[in-house]
């Protein structure tokens, strides 16, 4: 299925802002697909057998977007980026959940085994390892923000850089040079937490 043009996401979003209820109704419309994709490359990166399901995500995912009445939309990739910010958030939230009870309430350290970053932003086996993730995205956006926030966009929503771009209002080249650093960050960062 074709991505919605950008020209009517963004007016649907404004409309539903300023009011229009079945504006958000017909937005849930055109946006699904491309939100079950997002939901979708999210899940294929964690551990098989996941119990969350694209569709679920993409509806908790949607609630919670829907909730956000005090943001002013500014435009589809606006509305995309939150998208993958809540993606990030219920996966993240879904792991702690999982690694709390593995672990009998309990908290343990985690280092992840495989020295490529790349490889390990392409798959999370584990909870744990979400959490770590996540943990170190938090870190880094105390350092970099729009660096961070180029891991999430990419990461959890399944942007591409030319994708990004125009989101965090940067060239493609740009956001392709600071992701790379942003790897080499995170790879540093957890390659070098307690075991």
């Amino acid at each position: 299925m074709q991505a919605p043009d950008r020209q009517t996401v963004t007016r649907l979003l404004r409309a539903w802002t300023e009011g229009e209820e079945e504006a958000g109704d017909r937005l849930l419309a055109v946006v699904y697909e491309e939100l079950r994709g997002m939901a979708a490359r999210s899940l294929r990166k964690e551990r098989v057998g996941h119990t969350l399901q694209p569709t679920a995500l993409v509806h908790e995912a949607y609630l919670r977007l829907i909730d956000q009445r005090a943001v002013r939309w500014e435009c589809r990739g606006h509305f995309f980026a939150l998208a993958a910010q809540m993606i990030r958030r219920i996966l993240v939230d879904h792991a702690r959940k999982k690694a709390y009870a593995k672990r009998g309430g309990g908290w343990q350290e985690v280092s992840f085994d495989d020295p490529d970053l790349v490889a390990r932003l392409g798959a999370v086996d584990k909870p744990e390892e979400l959490v770590a993730l996540d943990d170190a995205l938090r870190e880094l956006a105390e350092v970099d923000p729009i660096k961070a926030k180029i891991v999430e966009l990419r990461y959890f929503g399944g942007l591409q850089f030319n994708e990004i771009a125009p989101v965090l209002e940067l060239s493609t080249a740009t956001v392709n040079r600071r992701w790379r650093a942003a790897r080499a960050w995170l790879f540093h960062y957890l390659e070098h937490q307690p075991t």
